[in-house]
């Protein structure tokens, strides 16, 4: 892994921000005459995200601390592109660091033994804007290459492609013939047999067949879009989850599915993307389907709510682009660290004396994360 890695010294000074702090949340309602839920590309639309560490000792032990944070590296040229990342730090090494096999970026740092107070500020800039597939109109879209065909077919620790998952892949797409039909009917199947759990922590583990066996098909983001990347794989068809945070509320008033405040600290969420011929990646994101129902007000929506269709319908072809797109990587491991590796890498990472904090519990671990669009 070494020999692949970027290495960034850090000391990087935080450039000016030319910003309204609060300017994404002014609108959180539809306008007007607005479509329901309909993304479509338009206007390319500027974020800041800034997230702050103050690493607290793990369960009263303090020691050396290092922590791992997730930058903005994702990148597609129609609808997401990365910019700068920057930070002040009294880390005594600031690192960035790239996974040899997706890419995905991430800020390694580690505090001297001792160190009072460790902490970190990462601003980082992206640009993003709503997304969408005319399946009316395929195109001639260049092929995968055979890596990157092999690479989003294959099994990873929590998404495998044979036993329970292949064999339920076999039984939704039997009949069908082309990948766009078989991936529609796992979308489809998805939404109407999972559902949102809101008592599941974070955003889900995204241990698919541990969820198909079980029987119990309820969870978050990274557990309903894995249960579709993974059936999608095992069908013969590119896939990928995605994993963000939510930057902005979104513009058709949906409440469930954007940022309803500046603070994000709990707003990551994950999506996915199936590989259609003719149509390129094509955005999908049968989670929050589910969220919908479960979470848009007044909340417990039934599966024929005007709502719940609109978003049904829109979420297999396209997505809003209110959301940051971190990276699309599975089983990372966090250079240096003492304890395992991650099914993927969407929260900030850190330990102190060998031992992991909860990423799940931003107030004690600590972390604070805040998004705002800049202005033009």
């Amino acid at each position: 892994m070494t020999s692949r890695r970027d290495f960034l010294k850090a000391g990087v000074a935080l450039a000016a921000v030319a910003a309204a702090p609060h300017a994404a949340f002014a609108q959180a309602a539809a306008p007007a005459g607005a479509a329901l839920f309909a993304p479509s590309p338009g206007k390319w639309r500027d974020f800041e995200v800034v997230t702050t560490l103050n690493v607290a000792p793990v369960d009263g032990k303090a020691g050396p601390a290092q922590a791992w944070v997730p930058l903005p590296s994702y990148r597609a040229a129609d609808w997401f592109r990365p910019g700068e990342s920057t930070w002040k730090t009294n880390a005594a090494s600031a690192e960035v660091v790239t996974d040899p096999h997706y890419g995905a970026k991430l800020l390694h740092l580690t505090w001297a033994p001792g160190a009072a107070d460790p902490s970190v500020e990462i601003t980082s800039r992206f640009s993003t804007r709503d997304r969408a597939t005319d399946f009316s109109r395929p195109g001639s879209v260049a092929a995968l290459s055979p890596e990157e065909r092999a690479l989003f077919l294959a099994a990873t620790d929590l998404i495998p492609t044979d036993g329970i998952v292949k064999a339920t892949a076999d039984r939704i797409t039997a009949g069908k013939a082309s990948d766009l039909e078989k991936s529609r009917a796992i979308y489809e199947w998805v939404v109407e047999n999972t559902y949102r759990n809101a008592a599941t922590r974070g955003c889900g583990t995204g241990d698919v067949a541990s969820l198909l066996a079980s029987g119990n098909l309820g969870g978050k983001c990274a557990d309903l879009n894995a249960l579709f990347v993974g059936l999608n794989r095992a069908a013969g068809i590119p896939a990928r989850d995605i994993y963000g945070i939510r930057v902005a509320p979104s513009a058709f008033g949906y409440k469930s599915l954007g940022a309803n405040s500046p603070t994000i600290s709990k707003a990551q969420h994950c999506r996915a993307e199936v590989w259609l011929d003719g149509f390129g990646w094509v955005a999908t994101d049968p989670a929050d389907v589910r969220k919908v129902v479960l979470e848009e007000p007044p909340g417990k929506n039934a599966m024929d709510d005007a709502k719940v269709l609109a978003a049904r319908k829109a979420l297999f072809g396209s997505w809003e682009g209110n959301w940051l797109a971190y990276n699309d990587g599975h089983d990372i491991a966090l250079p240096g660290a003492s304890g395992p590796k991650l099914g993927f890498l969407m929260y900030p990472q850190a330990e102190v004396a060998s031992l992991r904090h909860d990423c799940l519990e931003p107030d004690a671990f600590a972390y604070v994360i805040k998004a705002s669009e800049i202005s033009a």
